[in-house]
């Protein structure tokens, strides 16, 4: 039974445990619950990793009794033997014939550890940004990881952006002001997009590495960001793997059927000559590259493209794009775009259905929106867009396409015809959106800061 039949029916639905099994360890028992007073669950999603790299995702059933540390490792065996072979030829051991439950022994100091030492003693600066609004409860879980990430070299800047009051500011100033690493910024005018390039202008790093405040970063998150920007000759932009925090509702687990953020853990550069992606509507579905709240930039690359839209992201009218608009601008301007799984996150997504509804209509809207800025900001690109037009539909219509095929029987259709009429409404919102921005005098990033 695959995690996605779970949802056949929102009355059907159980919350699944998600959770990280280590293989340099020896496997764990899994039961169905963590912890004596805590929930019971049916079912787990695993994140199989070896050394720390992210090998894949195991779905699995939690029946009554548990499961052993050999059951656990004859179903990581079935599923990721090939993946587990080949992190282990890349650290030069002779492959497995079998997984025990004693897990991956015998290797003490692997290659890759050895390889990520050895990049942070020269690792550059970083800034990492955090635009937040009015969403300070939810501060301590992002700011919390990422002040206790591995990497050397850092700072956090959190942006305000147009707070209605003060409890942002007040947090950091009683749990985070005795760290010198957290810096606090005030972005009036509204928008995404605005408070990430308030806070690219304020940043001391040469690496530029933007999340969420409802994100919770992996411990090496930033050291595979930074690392990623090694994975080509010209990488302007690396993205990461984004996972569900939890899929404790329904609506969580809807949004991974819709696609959720994820793009698999196969490393992938990507530019508009040789390194193409597969589909037919590449690179305008810049969807596949990444998501907003796991992307970095060179900061060289970021103010060369002008940084984030303003009349895109949430916030504006457009609701969205920003991050699919600068995927798109990085590569026309001539850099890679890596991705990068170990570049880790984890993602608060929505628990109720009426949050996951504006989501999957703000998704439309700035879907299109992003397209009308590209017809707008590049008129050479109509005709190539509008041969794109009969794959776009299929891929936005059918219910077998990539982008639809994850939704079972029991996945809303009030949630498509949203989606559907928010790319309808789109195009009128980018153009109101980019009058206010006018208005607003919210002018592209033009500088940034410098060490």
């Amino acid at each position: 039974m695959t995690l996605e039949a779970l949802g056949r029916a929102g009355s059907a639905f159980e919350p699944i445990r998600v959770l990280e099994i280590e293989l340099s360890a020896p496997l764990p028992r899994l039961d169905r619950t963590e912890s004596p007073s805590g929930p019971a669950y049916s079912r787990a999603r695993a994140l199989v990793r070896l050394h720390g790299e992210p090998l894949g995702l195991l779905d699995l059933a939690l029946p009554p009794g548990g499961l052993t540390g050999e059951d656990l490792a004859g179903l990581i065996w079935r599923d990721l033997a090939e993946e587990v072979n080949d992190h282990l030829r890349r650290d030069g051991v002779p492959p497995l014939v079998t997984l025990s439950a004693q897990g991956v022994t015998g290797v003490s100091e692997p290659r890759c550890a050895q390889e990520r030492v050895r990049f942070l003693e020269r690792a550059p600066f970083a800034s990492v940004i955090v635009a937040t609004r009015d969403r300070a409860p939810s501060l301590p879980t992002v700011l919390d990881a990422l002040l206790a990430q591995e990497y050397p070299h850092y700072e956090v800047i959190v942006v305000d952006n147009a707070p209605s009051g003060g409890a942002t500011r007040e947090l950091l100033r009683t749990r985070y002001g005795h760290d010198p690493r957290v810096r606090y910024m005030r972005e009036d005018r509204p928008g995404l997009s605005n408070a990430r390039n308030c806070g690219a202008r304020h940043a001391l790093g040469e690496i530029l590495a933007v999340t969420d405040d409802d994100a919770r970063p992996d411990p090496r998150w930033l050291s595979e960001v930074a690392r990623g920007f090694q994975a080509g000759r010209n990488v302007g932009c690396v993205t990461g793997a984004t996972l569900a925090m939890s899929l404790d509702t329904a609506p969580e687990l809807w949004f991974e059927q819709y696609g959720g953020f994820n793009k698999g853990f196969a490393r992938r550069v990507y530019d508009l000559a040789r390194q193409r992606g597969p589909s037919g509507l590449y690179p305008y579905a810049a969807g596949t590259f990444g998501s907003g709240v796991n992307c970095s930039f060179r900061k060289s690359a970021l103010l060369a493209v002008g940084g984030f839209d303003p009349s895109l992201g949430a916030g504006t009218p457009s609701m969205g794009g920003e991050d699919l608009s600068i995927f798109l601008e990085v590569l026309s301007r001539g850099y890679e775009l890596a991705y990068e799984p170990g570049a880790l996150v984890y993602h608060a997504h929505r628990t109720t259905y009426d949050a996951l509804k504006r989501q999957m209509f703000g998704y439309g809207a700035g879907l299109t929106a992003y397209l009308t800025r590209t017809l707008l900001t590049r008129p050479a690109r109509l005709l190539d867009l509008l041969a794109r037009v009969p794959n776009g539909l299929g891929y936005a219509l059918n219910p077998r396409s990539g982008k639809n095929k994850g939704k079972n029987a029991g996945y809303p259709a009030e949630l498509t015809r949203l989606e559907l009429r928010g790319m309808l409404y789109g195009p009128v919102a980018y153009l109101r959106s980019r009058r206010q921005a006018r208005s607003r005098l919210s002018l592209p990033l033009t500088r940034v800061g410098t060490r």
